[in-house]
C-alpha cells in the first residue's frame, strides 16, 4: 500500500510541475508573457507541486473533516502569530462572524458581554464582512472616517465615538495589509475596558513596531494585538487554502471555548472530532434544563453554526505557511517597484503610505514623531486620483482592463453608501451611527484604485503595469 501511495504522490508532483508551472513562486515565465494579451491578474494563487501533493495525500487518507492536519496547521499559525490558539474556519468572513459573535456569549462577564443595541466602533470604508457581523448580532456599528492615504481609520474622533455603558468593542481591518494605528487603538480599548478584534485577513505577515525604553524598535505581527483576530485563506490572500480562514485567540483561553462552540454547532462539548469523553464526565453533566447525565456531546450552550473547513485544506496550508516570508518579501518588493515606477505621476495621483509614514523617497519612508513604524505585507498597490485630475479612477480602470491588467477599487468603498446599509438605515434609523461627514471614506470610494502585488507577478508584468498607467496619463 505504501508503494502505491508513494507512486501516486510522485505522479501527482510530476503532473503539477507540468500543469501548474505558471503558479510556481519565482518562476519568471517571461517568454510566456505577451503584453496586452496575457492577463495580469490583481491576485492569484501561488503554489508548487508540494501543496498539490499535500492535498492529494490528505485525500488518500480520506479523513476529510478537520483532523490531524487541521490541528497541526492551527498550532503552526498560532506559533507564527505569537498567539495562544488559532481555530480554522471555512472563510475569513466566517472568522469575522465568529469573532464578533463570541463577544455575545453568556459565558463572558455581564458588564463586558455584547448585547443587542450595544455599539462597536469601526470605520466606514472597507470590506463589508468586517462590519456586517455587528449588525447580524443586533449591535450598532459606529463609523469613523478613513484616512485616504493609509486607507485605515482616521482616529481623530475616536474618543468622541465612545459612549459609556454602550460601547463594548472595536473591530477594524488592517487595510490592504497596512496596519492601523495599533498603539492608539489598543490604549483606547484598555482605557475603556473594550474588546479589540483585528481583521487581519489582508495582512498576514505585516508587522507593527513600537519603541522600547532604550529607543530600539520591536516588531510584532498584526493579528497579535487584540483579544481576537481573523484570517482569510481565499486565493487572493497571503496564503491560500482555496477557501478557509481562522480565528486567533490572542490571550484569553475562555474565548477559545466560545469560538469553538459557535463554530461547531454551538455544542458545549470540546472533544475533537472522532473523540469522546475528553472531560472524563461525559454522562455526569447537568446543564440548562436537561436531565442529569444527558450526553455532553449533544449539549448546546450557544446558538451556533457549522463553519469548519476540511482537513485536506489544512494540509495545503501547512505547506503554504512555510512560504510566508518569501511571499511577504515579494509583495513588498513588487509594491516598491510600482511606487518607484509611477512616482513621476505624483501630479495626478496620490499613493498610499504605511501607517505612521509621512513621505516616500527612493531611499525609503520618512516617519512621524510617534516612535511607531509599520512594515505592511501589502495586499495591493493603491492610488488615489487627485482632485482636478483630467480623469477618474473609473477611466483608469477601464483603460487597464482593456490591456488585461487586473484592478480593484477599495472593496465596498464607503459602506454606508452601499444598498444593504442604506436599506438597513431605512428599516431602522438607529441601525448604525456615523461620526462626521465621512469625507475621507467618500474620497476613497470616488478616487481609489489598486493594482496587484502578489508574488506571482514577474518583472515583465510589473513593467507593463507601470508603462500602461504612464501611457494612460499621457493620453489624457
Amino acid at each position: 500500500m505504501e508503494q502505491i501511495r508513494a507512486e501516486i504522490l510522485r505522479l501527482t508532483r510530476e503532473y503539477s510541475r507540468q500543469a501548474h508551472a505558471a503558479n510556481r513562486p519565482g518562476d519568471q515565465r517571461e517568454d510566456a508573457f505577451v503584453a496586452g494579451e496575457t492577463t495580469v491578474p490583481y491576485a492569484a494563487r501561488t503554489f508548487t507541486e508540494e501543496e498539490v501533493s499535500a492535498g492529494i495525500g490528505s485525500m488518500l487518507d480520506f479523513w476529510l473533516t478537520l483532523g490531524k492536519e487541521g490541528e497541526a496547521f492551527e498550532r503552526e499559525l498560532a506559533s507564527r502569530l505569537g498567539v495562544k490558539r488559532s481555530l480554522l474556519v471555512n472563510s475569513g468572513s466566517s472568522a469575522n462572524l465568529l469573532a464578533l459573535s463570541a463577544l455575545t456569549s453568556h459565558k463572558l462577564p455581564a458588564e463586558r458581554r455584547l448585547r443587542p443595541g450595544d455599539e462597536v466602533i469601526t470605520c466606514a470604508a472597507g470590506f463589508p464582512t468586517t462590519v456586517t457581523p455587528i449588525l447580524q448580532n443586533g449591535a450598532v456599528p459606529v463609523f469613523l472616517d478613513n484616512n485616504p492615504l493609509t486607507a485605515n481609520a482616521d482616529l481623530s474622533r475616536l474618543e468622541e465615538a465612545y459612549r459609556p455603558g454602550k460601547t463594548k468593542a472595536v473591530m477594524m481591518a488592517h487595510a490592504l495589509g497596512n496596519p492601523f494605528e495599533l498603539a492608539t487603538v489598543k490604549a483606547f480599548c484598555e482605557r475603556h475596558g473594550l474588546w479589540l478584534i483585528e481583521d487581519n485577513c489582508d495582512a498576514l505577515g505585516s508587522l507593527y513596531f513600537s519603541p522600547g525604553e532604550d529607543g530600539s524598535l520591536s516588531g510584532q505581527p498584526t493579528g497579535s494585538f487584540g483579544d481576537l483576530s481573523t484570517q482569510s485563506f481565499y486565493p487572493p490572500h497571503h496564503l491560500t487554502l482555496g477557501e478557509g480562514g481562522a480565528v486567533s485567540i490572542v490571550r484569553e483561553m475562555r474565548l477559545k471555548l466560545i469560538v469553538e462552540s459557535l463554530r461547531d454547532w454551538g455544542r458545549d462539548c470540546w472533544c475533537p472530532s472522532g473523540m469522546d469523553d475528553t472531560c472524563r464526565k461525559r454522562f455526569k453533566w447537568q446543564l440548562g434544563e436537561l436531565p442529569e447525565g444527558y450526553d455532553h456531546k449533544y449539549t448546546y450552550s450557544h446558538l451556533g453554526y457549522n463553519l469548519k473547513p476540511l482537513d485536506p485544506q489544512a494540509a495545503i496550508g501547512r505547506v503554504q505557511i512555510q512560504r510566508l516570508d518569501a511571499f511577504t518579501a515579494a509583495r513588498i518588493s513588487n509594491w516598491n517597484t510600482l511606487r518607484a515606477g509611477l512616482d513621476e505621476l505624483s501630479e495626478f495621483l496620490d499613493f498610499s503610505l504605511p501607517t505612521h509614514a509621512t513621505d516616500w523617497t527612493p531611499e525609503g519612508f520618512t516617519w512621524d514623531g510617534s516612535g511607531h513604524r509599520t512594515a505592511p505585507s501589502w495586499f495591493g498597490f493603491q492610488m488615489l486620483v487627485k482632485p482636478g485630475a483630467p480623469f477618474t479612477h473609473t477611466d483608469l480602470a477601464r483603460f487597464l482592463n482593456e490591456r488585461k491588467i487586473g484592478t480593484r477599487m477599495f472593496f465596498g468603498g464607503n459602506l454606508v453608501r452601499q444598498p444593504a446599509f442604506v436599506q438597513a438605515k431605512k428599516d431602522n434609523p438607529d441601525a448604525f451611527r456615523v461620526l462626521g461627514p465621512l469625507e475621507g471614506a467618500d474620497r476613497i470610494m470616488n478616487s481609489a484604485i489598486f493594482l496587484g502585488v502578489y508574488p506571482g507577478l514577474t518583472p515583465a508584468m510589473l513593467e507593463f503595469m507601470v508603462s500602461s498607467v504612464r501611457d494612460f496619463v499621457k493620453t489624457v
